[in-house]
């Protein structure tokens, strides 16, 4: 059986070698099983590429691709994925903290409860800062609310999935993938293992706020409405607010002639709505945008090159 293994990359060129080691060495072991990696380069400003086309000379299963513009990292793995032709396929990351030799743990896993899908459940996260375990907290209770997870699933980027899973992700050819949001439309038959994630091998995280923020954006808007629907409400409760407010003021208007309504409720209530207007309309025009992108065929990525020695 082919496992075909995924790896974004993106500044890993000292990391990448050791990464791709170890899973010829977990898949070696493993009678009846055969590897195929596919090195995805995102466009990276270090060396990543030249490494990659090294590990390439060295492998006859390694597959390199170099991305011309850099994508992030969903956009890199959807590259990674139109390359595979394995039964099952895998992703992983460039930076040696995803335990890839647990992956025949997702195996028999998903062979004994027949599922479609194994993820990691990252029981330790490893020596994280504070910053990426509230953006984690947030990325989950995100996906659970706006994209339908259930309770009982935990998804995430290191996962084991069949043929046919992976053959329905990659018809999504719009500009703005995300890797739950795929996997919870194609099947709620997702299992998941536990495990712990390694500490980084070398150098530091690739995301920052606003790529994690891109990142949440993208889950929010591409495979649900209902942030427009929560606008809706937003909408309903501030006319609510605003009509008994105007009730409220007339009433006291009419009761004490001796008050004189300033200038403070007004302010107030005209900031209150049209920040209100404001964050509706941004979300409004946040799914028209996309739509615009999308209507004009703006690219998840563009393939530079890529080295197989299968062609």
């Amino acid at each position: 059986m082919l496992i075909s293994f995924v790896i974004p990359c993106y500044r890993s060129a000292r990391t990448l070698p050791a990464v791709v080691d170890t899973i010829q060495s977990v898949v070696a072991d493993k009678d009846g099983f055969e590897a195929e990696i596919v090195l995805v380069n995102d466009c990276s400003p270090d060396n990543t590429w030249e490494v990659i086309q090294q590990i390439h000379s060295r492998y006859d299963n390694v597959i390199g691709v170099d991305i011309a513009k850099n994508s992030g990292q969903q956009c890199a793995i959807m590259a990674g994925l139109r390359q595979t032709t394995g039964e099952l396929v895998a992703i992983s990351d460039d930076d040696g903290q995803t335990p890839i030799e647990t992956v025949f743990q997702f195996y028999d896993h998903m062979v004994e409860g027949g599922y479609d899908v194994v993820c990691a459940d990252y029981v330790e996260r490893g020596d994280r800062s504070l910053f990426r375990r509230l953006g984690t907290w947030a990325n989950t209770a995100m996906i659970r609310f706006f994209l339908d997870k259930p309770k009982e699933i935990t998804t995430s980027v290191y996962f084991l999935a069949k043929r046919f899973v992976i053959d329905e992700m990659i018809k999504y050819d719009n500009a703005y993938p995300h890797m739950g949001g795929l996997l919870l439309r194609t099947t709620n038959n997702i299992g998941n293992v536990k495990v712990e994630q390694k500490d980084r091998a070398a150098g530091s995280s690739g995301y920052n706020l606003r790529k994690l923020l891109s990142t949440w954006v993208n889950g929010l808007t591409t495979f649900s409405i209902k942030p427009l629907r929560l606008a809706v409400i937003f909408g309903m409760l501030m006319a609510i607010l605003a009509f008994i407010t105007i009730i409220v003021l007339v009433i006291v208007k009419l009761t004490h002639n001796n008050i004189a309504l300033g200038w403070t409720s007004m302010i107030a209530t005209t900031i209150l709505i049209g920040g209100m207007i404001m964050i509706v309309l941004g979300v409004i025009g946040e799914y028209v945008g996309r739509i615009y992108l999308c209507l004009n065929q703006n690219p998840q990525y563009v393939v530079r090159d890529v080295i197989d020695k299968r062609r």
